[in-house]
Formats: structure tokens, sequence, C-alpha cells
């Protein structure tokens, strides 16, 4: 057993009482009022946003600021030949042309998962003649202005010497290996013979499926401006790890973390692809080189060379049922495509081994190395491709059964994890199939494919279950500063991608200290302040709640402290008390209250600070916690033309508490709208004789646009996981898991057609 799993059978049987993190401390009810948490308050940034008032990190002013212009390989493998830049050198505006022959010296960044590193890969940037993709960085044009340098990029020139390079995933395939562990769980789980079990089933299915590389696609481009300012290094970027950015430039640049300053308080979308890549690095290097700050902003085809995106799968689901409909065997292995860079499996298998109760299962993934960019996270790595396998094979299974496949999965329904046997902390899962089943109108659905019609179009309907893990990641810290004008200030080194982070964190801090919500400021986006929560695996909200929640707990403390014996709350302790009204009262007589400003003023203090940490995260040990949810799409096929269209869509959430329903509704939504683009058209086409990337546009690879989005509805149980802070769990990245499998099921509950290869085309349903 791993000392993972050790630790989560040792925490199984330790009281709650003892395990830190475990039953969080929610903020007092406010008089019987309803309080902030759970209203639909609008986003505070949003008149920043609609005034263009926000700056983004391709927007910050710098004095003699000089653009930068990328040159690309050309070959997936091998080493450059020759590298001409006189030319460009020679162009108008252009101040330099750094090259790996002039480029600083430079250590190699640490890869997600080594250290404290957050990069893409672990390949050191620029420092040689090497070549390990199809599009790596070869040169960066400096010039006085963005067309000067585009214009001279195109002036450099270069040979190569190629080398043998595995650039095919089928060829990568028979070369699959055990990557030792996904994210720190095994790669293999096995429980009984799965395969005996299967094969003495009376009802089975066993099935491969794949998915295709994905590219990352923000409305905002990856971008940075940098400079060196008093030998340290002021870099604003478009981040979701602002903490991690800083210490692990600070680390390649041989600079002390403090150093270092990530600047990037707004973000136009992340997605898991914001994080450190070489064009960072590349830019800190150029205005280094140059002795002038640099700004480095990517083309939409050169994030496709430079931004890693998600990675091709095969996979095998294999499901075997007993007469009644149990579940004996539950098999789900596969292959993703990696290289020998980067450490990131897509964890394609995660959901199986948490949804259903089987009698045996076996569940495998493996990794094909290939000479390609990195790949790297992307909205629901795993667990949205997963659940298009697994729950597309759970609909072939329940229609082999004739069964509805509602009904088929709560038979499956567990009473504990299935795989770690931990207990639930909240499931809910059951509910939201049923209230997802009667606001959508499933029992119109006629279970026989191909009967249904609109004209010449051929409609069907079909569900799936999303599914994404609570993560609160240890390590986030939280600054409260209150002023005598009872005004708080949260300071933490979070980021504002579009979710509404400081919007639901100020309506925290209002109802936990008990003032009016104008009268909180939150200040994000800035590796000074207390480290933060990354904006990955939907945690930043727990991590960073956590985090408030011991700073509210220190800063009443400190209040009573300074009270004194003179206060009508002498000699009460921090649990006695409720934070109201812009002061602290008597949890049970209320008479006995004194408001911020008395008690500051009669201490004479201007204000109080006080900085904490979270609890260790342990109750995600101890407990298997998971958002969960019922996916229902209703498509229209043209029997005409093959055609898919989404007509209606419902998602159907369990996510413990909603914080605001506003922020939440468009994240649920935003998930099933990249869930469209993944099941019907989402595609990087990567050439398997040269490893490039070919259709690096918008114009070539298609994300979906307003007319391919129906009205989505979304609904959710809104009940609180008591372990988690606030009782709430994670959304943003949910949606999207589930919808995939939704709008196969309906392709086929309208046609008789399984497509088990994404994206679902109109070739493959002619």
């Amino acid at each position: 057993m791993s000392a993972t799993g050790i630790l989560r059978t040792v925490l199984r049987h330790v009281p709650d009482s003892l395990v830190p993190g475990t039953r969080p401390k929610a903020p007092p009810a406010r008089d019987g009022r309803h309080g902030h948490i759970g209203a639909p308050v609008s986003r505070l940034d949003g008149a920043l946003k609609v005034r263009g008032a926000a700056l983004f990190a391709a927007e910050v002013p710098m004095e003699r600021l000089l653009y930068a212009a990328t040159v690309h390989s050309t070959i997936a493998r091998g080493r450059i030949a020759s590298l001409g830049t006189t030319a460009a050198e020679a162009a108008p505006g252009v101040v330099l042309v750094m090259t790996h022959r002039n480029a600083p010296r430079m250590k190699a960044p640490q890869a997600f998962g080594e250290g404290d590193g957050v990069a893409g890969s672990n390949l050191p940037v620029m420092q040689d003649d090497a070549i390990h993709w199809n599009g790596e960085a070869v040169a960066v044009v400096l010039a006085e202005t963005q067309e000067q340098a585009d214009h001279a990029a195109g002036l450099v020139s270069a040979t190569y010497e190629p080398a043998a390079a595995i650039t095919d995933f089928a060829d990568a395939q028979t070369r699959a290996r055990s990557p030792g562990s996904v994210l720190g769980e095994p790669a293999a789980v096995d429980g009984g013979d799965a395969e005996k079990a299967l094969a003495e089933s009376q009802h089975r299915v066993d099935l491969t499926y794949s998915t295709p590389p994905l590219n990352h696609n923000a409305i905002e481009l990856h971008a940075c401006t940098v400079d060196w300012v008093g030998g340290g290094l002021v870099v604003h970027d478009a981040t979701q790890m602002i903490t991690g950015t800083a210490g692990s430039l600070a680390q390649v640049f041989g600079l002390k973390p403090d150093q270092v300053r990530v600047l990037s308080p707004f973000v136009g979308g992340g997605f898991g692809g914001k994080t450190l890549w070489s064009h960072q690095i590349l830019a800190a290097a150029a205005s280094k080189l140059a002795g002038r700050p640099v700004r480095l902003a990517l083309s939409r085809a050169g994030v496709y060379r430079l931004v890693g995106g998600r990675t091709p799968t095969v996979q095998r689901v294999a499901l075997g049922a007993t007469q009644d409909g149990r579940l004996a065997a539950l098999i789900h292995t596969g292959v993703a495509a990696m290289t020998a860079h980067n450490n990131c499996p897509e964890q394609f298998t995660f959901p199986a081994r948490h949804l259903y109760a089987a009698k045996a299962v076996r569940l495998e993934q493996k990794v094909a190395d290939m000479d390609m960019l990195a790949n790297s996270w992307m909205r629901a790595p795993g667990e949205s491709i997963g659940t298009f396998a697994l729950e597309s094979a759970v609909d072939e299974l329940a229609h082999e059964m004739k069964i509805d496949p509602i009904e088929l999965r709560r038979r499956w329904e567990p009473e504990r994890d299935p795989t770690s046997q931990c207990a639930f902390s909240s499931r809910h899962l059951v509910k939201a199939y049923s209230d997802g089943a009667n606001r959508f109108g499933w029992e119109r659905r006629d279970p026989t494919p191909g009967r249904q019609r609109d004209g010449e179009w051929l409609v069907g309907m079909g569900v799936a279950t999303a599914t994404y893990p609570y993560y609160r990641m240890p390590g986030v810290r939280a600054r409260l500063r209150l002023d005598t004008a009872s005004h708080l200030t949260v300071s933490t080194a979070g980021h504002e991608m579009g979710m509404g982070t400081a919007t639901v964190q100020a309506q925290h801090v209002a109802d936990r200290l008990g003032v009016p919500l104008e009268q909180v400021s939150f200040e994000y986006g800035d590796s000074l302040l207390p480290a933060g929560a990354m904006a990955g695996g939907s945690s930043q909200t727990a991590g960073t709640v956590a985090a408030v929640t011991a700073a509210a707990g220190a800063l009443v403390a400190e209040m009573l402290k300074l009270a004194g014996n003179d206060s009508p709350l002498a000699g009460l302790k921090a649990d006695d008390v409720v934070a109201r009204d812009s002061g602290l009262a008597h949890a049970r007589d209320p008479s006995r209250r004194e408001s911020y400003a008395s008690i500051l003023a009669r201490a004479r203090r201007d204000g109080v600070e006080v900085e904490q940490g979270g609890p260790v995260p342990l109750e995600q040990m101890k407990y298997s916690m998971h958002s969960t949810g019922a996916q229902f799409a209703e498509v229209g096929v043209n029997a005409v033309t093959g055609e898919v269209r989404v007509r209606r869509f419902l998602g159907s959430f369990d996510c413990g508490r909603i914080l605001n329903p506003k922020t939440a509704a468009s994240q649920f939504r935003g998930g099933i709208v990249m869930g469209i683009g993944l099941a019907l058209s989402e595609e990087a086409l990567l050439d398997p004789r040269s490893g490039r990337i070919a259709n690096p546009s918008l114009a070539e690879y298609h994300v979906p646009v307003h007319l391919d989005v129906p009205e989505i509805d979304v609904m959710w149980t809104d009940i609180a996981d008591p372990q988690a802070p606030l009782g709430a769990r994670g959304i943003g990245e949910i949606g999207i898991t589930g919808t995939a499998a939704a709008i196969a099921n309906a392709v086929y509950n309208a046609t008789g057609k399984r497509v088990r290869s994404l994206p679902i085309t109109l070739d493959k349903l002619l």
C-alpha cells in the first residue's frame, strides 16, 4: 500500500475533531437575515471590464518598451544546422535577435510535479541547438514596434539536421509504458478478477473509444510584459499560478524568491493553459539581454506552437452486469500521449475509480512518449475525456439490457468510495439525476433509436454522469486588515480569470466578519501578497476560503485582546462571540456588543492586520470528496447532411453549497459549452509525418460559436458538504465532464449510430 493509502486508512478511524480541515466553521447567520453567501451578487470587477479599465498582461504600459516575435522550428527532433539572423538584424526598428548563441545562461525549469515547479516541461529554454518538438522557439526578435518585430522574424532563416522522431500516436502506443503514478495515485487499480467477472456476466460490452489532441484557445492570447528593475525581475503575466510562476522564474534565473514579482490581476481565460511556458522565460531573457522592458504576446498560431493542450487517448471500457443489472465487472484501461520531459498523464480512469459500485475492477492507464510539445492541463483533464468513454459504454450496456440508463446507474450507486473505501463526505448524485430528469422531460425519450423526427431532423436524447474531485491545495495564506472605518482589506495572491473570485471572497468576508459588502476590498494578482491558491483543479475557492477563515479567526482574537477590561466583551473568548453589524457581540447575549471602530479607538490603533494559512487539507484524505452531476442533451441530426445540432441541454449538479448563483451558473454553462466543442468540433490535427499541428487558427480549429450553443439550463442541489469550507466543492470544471457522452448518447438515440471517436463530425454519421 502506498503512503497515501496508509494515511487514508488511518484517518478513517480518527474522529473529525482531531483531523485538521474537517468540519470547517461556517460564518454566523446575520440575525436570521439572508447574508451575502448564496446571493446572486454581480461581479465586483464587472464595471472595470465594461469600461476597458482592467489592464491585461499585454496592455501594461512601460517606457522604452520593446516588442518581441518568435521564430519556430519546423522539425520535431534534431538540431539547428544553421541560423541566419543578419537580414533580420538589419531590418527597420530591430534592436536585437536572440538565439541560443547569445541568450543568457539559464537553468532548466522544473516541470509541474517536480518540487515547486509549475513549468509545462523541464526542457532548457534556448540554451543549445537541440530541437525537441515541431514549433519550438529558435529565435526571438526584438523591435520598436510589433509590426517591425513580426516582419523581421520572417527574415530569420534556419536549416536543420533532423533526427528520428516519434510523431505518430499509433506508432507510439506500441511503446506504451506505465507512468508509475497519476497525480500521486497508482496508475493501476485492481479489485478481484475483472476479466473473469466480465466473461461470466450475463450482459456485457467491451468497447474502444478515442479522443483527439485539443488546443487551448482562451480569448486572451498568452502574453507577458517584463522588465528588470534593480537586479530583480518584474513580470506582468497572464497566469493561473502567480506564486508558483514567481518561484519557478527565480529558479531559472538564479534569483532569490523575493527578487521576482509576478502581477496578474486579470486573465482572459485560462482553462489550465495559463501556466509557465517558454515564452515568459524567453521574454525575461531577451529583456535582460537588451536592457529594456519587453512585451511578448503570442499569436494564435504561436499558442499552438508553444503552449501545450489536451493529449490524445485510446481507451478500452468493458462492463459486465448481472441479470438484475448489478455491475459485476468494470474495466477501464488505455493509453495517453505524453513526452519524456513532463509528467502530465491524462487521468481518464479517475471517474471509474469513484462513480460506481462494481464487484470486480481493473483500471489502468499507460503513456506513450512522443516528440511533441508537452501536453498540459485542459479543463477537467482526464475526467472530461474519461467520462466520454465510460458514460458512453454505460449507455451502450443499458441499451443492450433494455433498461433505462438512469435506472441502471441508480442500481450501481455505491455506499462508500468503490476503490478507496472512504466514506463520501456528501453525495447526492441520485437526487441530481431525479431532479434533472423531471425538469428536462426525460420521460418523453423514446428508447428505440431513430423513431423521433422533426422534419428532416432526427431527434434524440442522451444522458451521462458528470464528476470532478474536490481539491484544496496546501500552503494558501491570507492577510486581513481592519481600519477605523470598519473597512476590511483581504489580501492573497489569487487569480481572477472571469470566475468571480474577488466577488465570492468579498461575500464571504462580509458575512464572516459582519460588515456590509461595500466595506470589503479584495487584493489579489500579485506575488508580493501572501501565497495564494492556484486557479486550477477547481480548488481556488476552497483554498482561499480556508485561509481567510483562519485569518478571520486570528483577527477576532486580536480584537478581543485590544478590547480590554473596559469593553462589554471583557473576558470573552473567540468561541463566545459572533461578528455582526461591524462589530463583535456575545453569541447568547446581544447586549454585550462593541463595534470595531470603538475597540480600535479605545486602543488608540489605526487598524489591525493579521495573516494566517489554512489548515492542512486532510479532509480530502479522510473522505471521498467529489462534485457530481447529471448531464442531459437533446440533439437533432440532419438526415440529409449528417449535421449535428444540440437543441437543448440541462446540467443538474451536486457540488455542495453554491456561494453565488449568478457566477456559478456562468461557470457551469461555460464548462458545458467547452463540452459541446469537445463532442462535436474540436480537434488539433497533428501531422504524423512531421509532428506539426496543421490547423493552428480559429478558422481551422473549430470552437463552438453562438449559433452552435442552445439554451443551457443549469440547476443544483445546493446541499452543503460538511467537510468543505463554506460547504462548497469546486464548480469550474465539472460542466465539461459528461457533456460529450450525453451528446454522443443522444446522437445514438436519434440515429442508431454509435460514434466512439471524437469529435462527432458529419462524415461519421453519413
